[in-house]
C-alpha cells in the first residue's frame, strides 16, 4: 500500500508494509520516525489533539531556525514530524 497526497509520478510517497514472515517489531527497528509537510502545523495539532491524537512536541519554531516543526506519536508509538510548509 502505497500513502501521497498525489500520483507517485507527481510526488513522494510512502510504502507500507507488512513483513508476514517478522513475528513482531521492536521500537526502534522499523524506523526512526517520518516527516509530513503541513500548510498550518499549528491548525494540523490542534485537529490532532481534538481527535485524541497526541501531540508531544508542541508547533513551534525549530531552535536556532525559523522552520517550525511539531511531533506527534502514532498508536505505536512512533514519532511523525509535522513540518510547516515554506510561504
Amino acid at each position: 500500500m502505497f500513502l501521497g497526497y498525489e500520483d507517485e509520478s507527481n510526488a513522494t510517497a510512502l510504502e507500507l508494509t507488512f513483513n508476514w514472515d517478522t513475528k513482531e517489531y521492536n521500537m526502534g527497528t522499523a524506523f526512526g520516525h517520518i516527516a509530513i509537510g503541513v500548510e498550518d502545523v499549528y491548525k494540523a495539532c490542534d485537529l490532532i489533539k481534538k481527535n485524541a491524537g497526541k501531540v508531544v512536541r508542541e508547533p513551534g519554531p525549530m531552535k536556532h531556525r525559523s522552520t517550525v516543526i511539531a511531533f506527534i506519536e502514532d498508536p505505536d508509538g512512533y514519532k511523525i514530524e509535522l513540518l510547516q510548509d515554506a510561504a
